[in-house]
């Protein structure tokens, strides 16, 4: 069977689409196929670099592979476990002690994050495994999954002097229609500039009432020292952060508030010019330039963009909050454009299901996103600079 390297970007759909294509004769070459370039792939996300890779983030090298010996139900299989010069690594996809059916529930689990319908995952196990596996069967390894995300959901939380908010929206069948679900998302950086997700919720709107919930569930969870507040303007929230945060500044972000200006512009070529006064106003060297450039605007554009001028006066003091911060901080939370990166990574992946049968089955996926964005944030580098702001 030929090697295929895989990125970041193949899905677990797209893997086993190549695998039908292989002339793979059993479930033991396949699982062990799996396997081995699984460890590859894990490798590679270790030394974060490809195979042969020129990169100044590389950490260390590959060094070869060892062929082992693992015990399954199907027999003996041989892994060849790759070796790392320069650094410890050990491949997690090589759980000691695991038996095929674990890595098969896993891979069945797997496919469910990947917004694969019921049905689907068992058409494609029975040509991939010779194996029928029922609706019932694929419904308790979804229940086993829904256990761990819950873990993640609910973990205890702590100090986080800044936080972000969001929406975006899935497509779920409801009482026999398809409505849109609001998904909500909040994510935090803690007093050493690390980026952690928070939390994630799915309702049938984003009402006041969905936020509050939301934002009482991370109190509950113990989140405090909230000092700074960044999202976009969404009605549902701005009620329930006032009531939830009263006293917390907030930040509306500068990117969504420089497109909303521009709706504001009385015909088609000043919009590039109402777009570059919004840009000049928020790369100010402080608030005092920017509420002089702000009169500037007003003063220009009364006559021939009164609506605008009247949007400006109206809002632009909600763009400005982020000045209270070190300047340090500004770049980084002036906007939700990290939101903006996540819904991305999840729309990636919910496109595949296109339509969820039921909200559990959203927040399914979406959790499951969003836990593997949180982990490989934990174990990254600082996101933003703290020390003008909090002493290590």
């Amino acid at each position: 069977m030929q090697t295929t390297n895989l990125t970041n970007n193949n899905s677990i759909i797209e893997f086993f689409n190549l695998l039908l294509q292989e002339d793979a004769n059993s479930l033991k070459d396949i699982f062990t196929y799996i396997l081995n370039t699984l460890m590859k792939v894990e490798r590679s996300n270790f030394l974060q670099a490809a195979p042969y890779e020129r990169t100044d983030d590389r950490i260390a090298y590959a060094n070869g592979f060892k062929p082992k010996k693992v015990s399954t139900s199907m027999g003996q299989i041989e892994a060849q476990i790759p070796q790392v010069r320069g650094a410890s690594f050990y491949p997690k996809a090589l759980d000691k002690g695991s038996r095929s059916e674990v890595s098969l529930k896993l891979a069945i689990a797997e496919m469910y994050v990947q917004g694969v319908s019921t049905r689907r995952v068992s058409k494609i196990t029975k040509e991939l495994c010779g194996l029928e596996i029922s609706s019932s069967q694929v419904s308790r390894l979804a229940k086993e999954l829904d256990e761990k995300l819950e873990l993640f959901r609910n973990r205890d939380l702590g100090e986080y002097p800044i936080i972000m908010f969001d929406a975006r929206y899935e497509k779920v069948r409801h009482n026999g229609s398809v409505i849109d679900t609001a998904v909500l998302i909040a994510i935090g950086f803690n007093k050493k500039g690390g980026r952690e997700i928070l939390g994630v919720s799915t309702a049938m709107s984003e009402a006041e009432v969905h936020w509050r919930d939301f934002l009482e569930s991370l109190i509950k969870r113990g989140l405090k020292g909230v000092k700074f507040i960044t999202s976009d303007d969404h009605a549902g929230l701005k009620a329930a952060r006032m009531a939830i945060f009263p006293s917390v500044p907030w930040q509306r972000c500068q990117f969504h508030m420089s497109q909303n200006a521009q709706h504001y512009s009385p015909n088609k070529p000043m919009r590039s010019e109402i777009a570059k006064i919004i840009k000049d106003i928020f790369n100010s060297r402080n608030v005092h330039e920017a509420r002089d450039r702000v009169k500037e605007a007003i003063t220009n554009y009364k006559d021939k963009a009164f609506e605008f001028t009247s949007w400006l006066e109206n809002n632009i003091e909600e763009g400005l909050t982020v000045f209270q911060l070190p300047e340090t901080l500004q770049k980084r939370v002036r906007t939700s454009n990290l939101m903006e990166t996540i819904n991305r990574q999840i729309k990636r992946r919910t496109r595949v299901a296109s339509l969820f049968p039921n909200t559990d089955s959203c927040l399914r996926l979406v959790t499951a996103v969003v836990q593997e964005i949180h982990e490989d944030w934990v174990c990254g580098k600082k996101y933003i600079d703290m020390s003008n702001w909090f002493k290590e």
